[in-house]
């Protein structure tokens, strides 16, 4: 009976998402309406759909899971730094000056920015590449944290139910945002972030008042110790390991200056003078959403065990063929364990919702660049905007597709797929896009760098520490004995986004620069503000 509860909630929910893909799709006749929505989505949309477009089952199932049993009740401190590195600094310092210069410069895309701003048509192809490529186990990992939340949720355990959900869900999304486009996506978003911030309210409630309220499930915490975790570092503020922690916040509050469907709410806002107001409710929105999910996270201990023998009233969490636990476990455990079973179709519907929101950005910001940076110059003027805009939903289609075939290896981490999505995009993107907005100076070469850093780095790890670890257990050896661990591709994405930051302006110091035309156009766009 709670399963069909939980199922018929699920059903209405997917059914008012298609219903408002159908509506806006009247609406939904250019280009422009499919990637901007016309120019006339307001500040609570953009700063709802940034939020969502941020947070999905990559960071309910998977970080929540990992962060919060490695950390504990300090892994809190990662919700703290994506509220305000992650959004509000984001918002202050991208906001303004992207709207200004890429509605100047007609820059559709991250891609189109690079051109128009640099003068190069193949800084253009190349971020293009990149974008399409590494946005796919972004959306993979997506798909991964979802059919495990369904999987506790119906009590599914084959492997034929676990694809039969992800093969569902990358449905839904493309049904929408092929029918409305980014109106389908900013509305739904908005939906969608309500959900989500009721929803997490309630789950934070029910974890804690489980364990007797939240004095005493610090006191439960502070009194764990194990090889790991000397006793009550997990209820201390900054936890038994803050160096690393501090390459959990770089990587998930910096990261996302450098994402294209991050970055892209910014070009689509109605006006600049909504951008504070965006920052605002951006910063409130993501503060307890993201702290909230972390703040679960953090109490993982207290309901599961990897000890067999140990107490019956906590889940069992495998330990897996790596010597670590089954993270992605952790949360979908706990909530099976301390939620009232009516509570669960919430929870449901609340992961669906963030994950969703942020698979309609993913899908959107890739078809588009693909139409866009590469099918329509390889036309050479050919390409009208009619044929575009079926492109572009047929490229949705296409990229979904390839997304659930590398989500169907149900052994891929949630934490690393993400990991290494965001590090090779922001390690690319970062750089050359802050600098690119504020730095006149700022060379085509120093893109070209900070692009080669971001990709090779970033394969290289995923050879080296995901692909033929035994092969290089000298190398792993080395990188996880450092004060901070450079085997984990967080820590490794991290370093990658402060590298793009720093190595751009150096470099730009001894390169020739950009056009003086090209520069002066672009910054055009800010006298006349």
């Amino acid at each position: 009976m709670d399963n069909l509860f939980t199922l018929l909630i699920v059903l209405i929910y997917a059914a008012l998402m298609v219903t408002i893909g159908i509506v806006t799709s009247k609406r939904t006749r250019s280009v422009d309406d499919f990637v901007f929505g016309g120019n006339k989505i307001g500040p609570w949309m953009t700063a709802f759909g940034f939020g969502t477009a941020y947070f999905s089952a990559v960071v309910f199932i998977g970080y929540a899971g990992q962060f919060g049993w490695s950390y504990g009740i300090s892994a809190a401190l990662i919700g703290v730094g994506n509220a305000v590195v992650g959004a509000t600094l984001a918002w202050a310092v991208l906001g303004k000056r992207t709207r200004l210069m890429t509605k100047h410069l007609e820059a559709k895309t991250m891609p189109d920015f690079f051109e128009k701003r640099y003068g190069s048509k193949a800084l253009k192809t190349a971020a293009a590449l990149i974008v399409f490529l590494f946005l796919i186990p972004y959306t993979a990992s997506v798909y991964n944290g979802l059919s495990r939340l369904f999987a506790m949720a119906f009590n599914v355990q084959s492997d034929h139910a676990y694809e039969i959900m992800i093969i569902c869900m990358a449905l839904l999304s493309a049904v929408y945002v092929v029918l409305g486009g980014y109106s389908a996506t900013a509305i739904n978003d908005f939906i969608q972030g309500i959900i989500m911030l009721i929803g997490i309210s309630c789950v934070v409630g029910c974890i804690i008042n489980y364990q007797g309220g939240l004095s005493e499930a610090i006191d439960k915490l502070a009194a764990i110790s194990d090889k790991s975790v000397p006793q009550g570092s997990l209820a201390s503020l900054l936890g038994p390991d803050p160096l690393n922690l501090l390459g959990v916040v770089l990587l998930t509050s910096l990261g996302t200056w450098g994402l294209p469907q991050m970055v892209h709410k910014f070009y689509a806002i109605r006006n600049e003078k909504d951008i504070t107001r965006g920052m605002v409710i951006s910063t409130v929105f993501c503060l307890i959403v993201s702290g909230g999910c972390y703040l679960i996270g953090g109490f993982g201990r207290l309901y599961c065990t990897l000890n067999p023998d140990g107490d019956g009233n906590k889940a069992i969490i495998k330990i897996l063929t790596n010597g670590k636990p089954e993270f992605d476990a952790i949360v979908p455990s706990m909530l099976e364990v301390a939620l009232p079973s009516l509570l669960i179709g919430l929870v449901v519907v609340l992961v669906l919702s963030a994950s969703l929101s942020t698979l309609s950005a993913l899908v959107l910001t890739s078809s588009t660049t693909m139409a866009h940076d590469l099918i329509r110059p390889a036309c050479k003027g050919k390409l009208s905007d009619k044929n575009e805009f079926t492109i572009m939903r047929v490229l949705i289609a296409v990229f979904l597709l390839i997304s659930v075939l590398v989500a169907l290896n149900k052994n891929a981490s949630i934490s690393a797929l993400m990991s290494y999505s965001w590090g090779a995009l922001s390690g690319s993107f970062l750089g050359p896009f802050i600098w690119g907005l504020y730095g006149k100076r700022t060379t085509k070469a120093a893109v070209w760098v900070s692009f080669g850093i971001g990709i090779t780095l970033t394969l290289s790890h995923m050879v080296i520490f995901s692909f033929f670890p035994q092969q290089c257990s000298e190398i792993v050896k080395w990188a996880a004995s450092l004060p901070l661990n450079l085997a984990s591709p967080i820590n490794a994405g991290a370093v990658l986004m402060l590298l793009s930051i720093i190595v751009t302006p150096i470099v730009s110091l001894f390169t020739k620069p950009c056009d003086q035309k090209t520069v002066d156009n672009a910054f055009s766009a800010l006298k006349q503000s």
